[in-house]
């Protein structure tokens, strides 16, 4: 759990958020005292839906303030409800002909204040209905009087809801709709660890090595502990089996026959990367399909209700067949309401999913690629047995490196290079053995080989500068063959390197002194003019000793404030190109 935070105090801190987040949408009004922000061209002639609650899960509910969703939002303090008078006023802001409806999830403070400002506001001649939506299966049926709390899934039905006013639905059709859909939800949470709430000292968290599933959205404790933490497959396989498992007793709340419709929404809780949560719902969606046979026609994922930072998620599976059945619109109405463009937060996490195609068309397959044929007169031939062992060499050295590299990396870096260059020696390595690469004895063709590694398996700066030389200096090999028999082998190779270096300086300005992987090649191709291997090994070695004392002055590493005074680990490029050099050299 980060503790950390750039406002230390809540005070305050609610107010100058919604002043923040209306500055995205200038159609957007603000009621400080109240905290209501609403919509100032919202239409009049269409049935108005206010939601909110405590404030800390932005951008719920502020954020989903404009056309085809809300016509105002209430935020209370962080994790409390709104007062009721703050209610009252944003159902006085944004009055409708047709009626209001106030949409909130299933919490006391909720329930009580949002209830009590329904009553006052008929009272007052408003039209006016209220929803309370709860969709969380970890609260079962036995020992709660309140029923399931509210998750995410409650921003699925604010969608369709919004969608269905802005198409000009009475105040009934789209309050039953909204009852239909909340109904028909599944959710669960999970979470590595609790948020940390601004000015608050003592906070629950889980230890090393546990996850809690069925976690609340407010901190509170999850319905179950998890140690050791599962595989994220697993912990996937059981939040899919409490929300769908309709033979569970105490959590089959709805049913899904062969052919219905679903949905999917997956929530951040405001701390898990988009790189994990792209493969969160892939691995949803695989297992949705392969163990419950559903295929979801809409899917929803990013930051729709979130926890401030926690590093946790929620799913929720709604069933839009059965909802359909239970209002006046048809399934695929439903689905245009979700589809209903707006000017808020919900468009990031929607896209466009009015056509879709299936997963297996989305997945396509490079076109093949046919391998350039090697002319014999321009090929350059050693022993397949010393080939062979210099490449094996070569990578065992760098395979070997790696732990130093990534570590040196990482001080100096973004970490990358011991893995990267592990990466290339370890396709090198199965190219040897599954293709017979050296049994040739074809220099051209372990080039080309190292082009396609490098090309497709080895990213980053350092997979760039090797693509750039290995091609280089196999075209310099190509074309200048015939150096092998008029000047010797030693002259050919010392060609090839200094015209690949040569081009490879076209594309980065990177010399002898700047603390980079040139600090070895470029001694290394100097080495070689004497026609010595042995020279070029020597300069190589020498280079890349060199670079501890070097102050970068190229790449990730220059926005490191570096101590040269108390010594530096070498750079893990130079490095890696003179433990791969001397490989090749053990083997000759």
């Amino acid at each position: 759990m980060s503790k950390r935070h750039l406002f230390q105090s809540p005070d305050g801190l609610v107010t100058k958020a919604l002043r923040g987040i209306v500055a995205y949408n200038p159609s957007l009004g603000l009621d400080e005292t109240n905290r209501v922000v609403f919509d100032s061209a919202y239409n009049k002639s269409n049935v108005s839906i206010i939601s909110g609650g405590g404030s800390g899960h932005e951008p719920a509910w502020s954020g989903y303030v404009g056309q085809n969703m809300l016509a105002a939002s209430v935020a209370g303090d962080i994790f409390a409800s709104p007062s009721t008078k703050q209610i009252l006023a944003a159902i006085d802001r944004v009055p409708s002909e047709k009626g209001t409806i106030l949409v909130v999830t299933n919490y006391t403070g909720d329930c009580l204040h949002f209830g009590l400002a329904n009553e006052k506001a008929i009272a007052k001649g408003h039209k006016c209905k209220m929803i309370i939506c709860g969709d969380d299966v970890s609260v079962g049926r036995k020992g709660s009087l309140v029923g399931r709390r509210g998750l995410a899934g409650q921003i699925g039905v604010l969608k369709v809801m919004g969608g269905a006013a802005g198409a000009g639905g009475s105040l009934d059709e789209v309050y039953d709709l909204g009852m239909a859909f909340s109904q028909q939800i599944v959710s669960i949470a999970a979470t590595l660890d609790h948020c940390h709430v601004p000015g608050r000292a003592e906070h629950a968290t889980l230890t090393d090595g546990e996850m809690e599933i069925g976690t609340g959205p407010h901190n509170e404790p999850g319905y179950k502990k998890l140690s050791p933490a599962p595989s994220a497959q697993e912990l996937v396989n059981q939040v899919l089996t409490y929300c769908l498992n309709e033979g569970d007793p105490e959590r089959g709340y709805v049913k899904f026959r062969t052919g219905d419709e679903a949905m999917l929404l997956v929530s951040n809780f405001g701390g898990m990367s988009h790189l994990e949560m792209g493969a969160l719902v892939d691995e949803l969606l695989e297992q949705l399909s392969a163990n419950w046979s559903l295929e979801p026609v809409r899917i929803s994922c990013g930051f729709l209700e979130t926890s401030l930072n926690a590093p946790a998620f929620s799913v929720s599976i709604i069933n839009v067949t059965a909802a359909a059945e239970n209002c006046s619109y048809s399934a695929d109405e439903i689905k245009s309401f979700f589809d209903a463009r707006t000017n808020t937060h919900w468009e990031s996490t929607a896209g466009s999913q009015a056509v879709r195609r299936s997963r297996k068309e989305q997945f396509v397959q490079p076109p093949a690629e046919p391998r350039q044929a090697i002319e014999d007169s321009k090929d350059l031939r050693i022993d397949p047995v010393v080939l062979d062992k210099m490449l094996r060499g070569a990578c065992a050295q760098l395979i070997e490196a790696e732990p130093d590299l990534t570590k040196w990396d990482t001080v100096m870096g973004d970490g990358d290079c011991g893995e990267t260059l592990k990466t290339g020696a370890s396709c090198l390595i199965a190219a040897l053995d599954s293709k017979d690469l050296a049994a040739q004895g074809s220099v051209i063709a372990v080039l080309q080989e190292l082009e396609e590694i490098v090309e497709g398996k080895m990213g980053g700066t350092l997979g760039g500068i090797l693509g750039i030389f290995f091609v280089s200096m196999r075209t310099a090999l190509e074309e200048n063959i015939s150096l092998a028999r008029s000047e010797g082998l030693p002259q050919l190779w010392a060609k090839a390197v200094r015209t690949a270096l040569d081009n490879l300086r076209r594309y980065t300005p990177a010399k002898v002194g700047d603390r980079t992987v040139m600090d070895t090649l470029i001694p290394f191709a100097e080495g070689l003019l004497s026609g010595q291997f042995a020279d070029g090994v020597a300069a190589a070695v020498k280079g890349a000793e060199l670079t501890k004392t070097l102050k970068p002055r190229l790449g990730r590493a220059t926005y490191v404030g570096a101590d040269t005074s108390k010594g530096l680990p070498p750079d893990p490029g130079a490095w890696g190109a003179m433990v791969a050099i001397k490989g090749l050299q053990a083997g000759i």
